[in-house]
């Protein structure tokens, strides 16, 4: 039993290079997307110390409000251009209407009110689109479909071209987001911000303005998520759940590391694809769906603050 546990997987991939192959690039794409949803808490935790629960249906009602108004007869292109103007407005109202009047509260009623966010979306979002799943609208946009298979290691390879494409079109966000923090003057002020609201007061940063632009920002990020993941398979409630694997990559790499975002996200990817399909079919399958949460544990007992996250020393 031990062996079968223990060396049985290792013998598979050292017999069937290519399967690993497959496996490794699997995983590579879900970590990337990952990543990409991470990015999202991220952003907005940076910027106001909120962890945004709500950032998993911000996903989802992005890519329904992009695929309802295709339903609707505007053109793909304009529906994108639509969907970020909605997007926009959504920072506006979380602004004025959340952020705003809970100021300098405790953080524990800021998460709270993200959650009411979660759900006034959900409600909304099957209000206004039903809550029957939703063919996302690749073609129209220019994503490519179909499967390029690649020979290698004695055997072949298959790579969807819609996961090529979301890979490249995931790094790029997520390279510009880190130039954005690290190179712009927003970006520093962002920085500014997450250091400490008082002196980035005192210096002429206006907090509205910084929490509108990451919140809209967040949902730029989240709207491209929401096409890859729904590009995948479809767009509907479901993907709140994939979003909230973004929480073990947080864990991973710290909430408040653009870095770690990238490399948890990697991480968790990689580890659940290579989990499933070596260690999966010895313990009964499923290991996809907590293997994520598992390693998140291990890494809160011994490194609680994640890779790339500041160790915080309290002295008495």
């Amino acid at each position: 039993m031990l062996y079968n546990i223990f060396i049985d997987p290792f013998v598979q991939m050292a017999g069937a290079p290519d399967l690993l192959v497959q496996a490794l690039w699997d995983g590579l794409v879900s970590g990337v997307l990952y990543a990409l949803i991470a990015l999202g808490f991220v952003l907005i935790f940076k910027a106001s110390g909120v962890f945004n629960f709500a950032q998993g249906i911000m996903v989802v009602f992005a890519a329904l409000t992009l695929v309802g108004l295709y339903e609707k007869g505007v053109p793909a292109w304009v529906a994108l251009a639509l969907t970020l103007v909605v997007m926009f407005l959504l920072a506006v109202a979380v602004e004025r209407v959340v952020l705003r009047p809970l100021v300098n509260q405790p953080d524990i009623i800021l998460f709270m009110a993200t959650f009411g966010l979660t759900y006034f979306l959900i409600g909304f979002g099957e209000l206004v689109f039903g809550g029957n799943p939703k063919a996302m609208i690749t073609e129209q946009l220019g994503l490519p479909r179909g499967v390029i298979d690649v020979e290698m290691l004695g055997g072949r390879v298959s790579l969807q071209k819609i996961d090529i494409a979301a890979a490249i079109i995931a790094s790029i966000m997520v390279a510009a987001l880190a130039v954005f923090f690290q190179k712009t003057r927003i970006g520093r002020a962002l920085r500014a911000v997450a250091d400490s609201h008082k002196a980035a007061l005192s210096v002429g940063i206006s907090l509205n303005q910084i929490w509108v632009i990451v919140w809209f920002t967040a949902g730029v990020v989240a709207l491209a998520a929401g096409i890859m993941w729904g590009a995948r398979s479809e767009v509907s409630f479901a993907l709140e759940i994939v979003a909230l694997k973004a929480l073990p990559v947080l864990v991973l790499g710290g909430f408040t590391s653009v870095p770690g975002a990238i490399v948890g996200g990697l991480i968790i990817g990689v580890g659940e694809k290579l989990g499933e399909f070596y260690w999966g079919p010895l313990v009964g399958g499923g290991i996809e769906t907590w293997l994520a949460y598992f390693i998140a544990l291990a890494f809160l007992l011994f490194r609680p603050q994640g890779l790339f996250g500041e160790k915080i020393i309290e002295r008495i």
